[in-house]
């Protein structure tokens, strides 16, 4: 069985995928889930919803793993990134991620392009 905690994302994508490609391959959903549940740990009815996903969905992209970093921004900016992120519904993290993404890619552009 699992650890009792919930699957992070990615391996809930991985889950995800390997029952994608049974039912690919043309395995019924039962014993897809059967597969998945000894493959991964699992109940069989936990296995079963990612054979659902996957019948659903197909398969989905494994995110790549996140780190954890400090940095020190001065508080007011803190403040109108916590505004933002709650108005938007969206996460510290991710919109810090977006930025810092946008901003190293404008340079690469920049570098590539002078």
């Amino acid at each position: 069985m699992s650890e009792g905690r919930r699957a992070r994302a990615d391996e809930r994508a991985r889950r995800i995928n390997a029952a994608a490609e049974l039912l690919d391959a043309g395995v019924e959903v039962a014993e897809a889930a059967r597969r998945i549940a000894r493959r991964f740990g699992l109940s069989q009815r936990q296995a079963r919803r990612y054979v659902e996903q996957a019948r659903e969905v197909g398969e989905v992209a494994v995110p790549e793993p996140t780190v954890v970093f400090t940095v020190r921004l001065p508080a007011s900016l803190v403040d109108r990134l916590r505004g933002h992120a709650h108005a938007s519904g969206r996460t510290l993290s991710s919109l810090v991620a977006q930025a810092v993404a946008e901003l190293l890619e404008r340079l690469r552009a920049g570098r590539a392009g002078g």
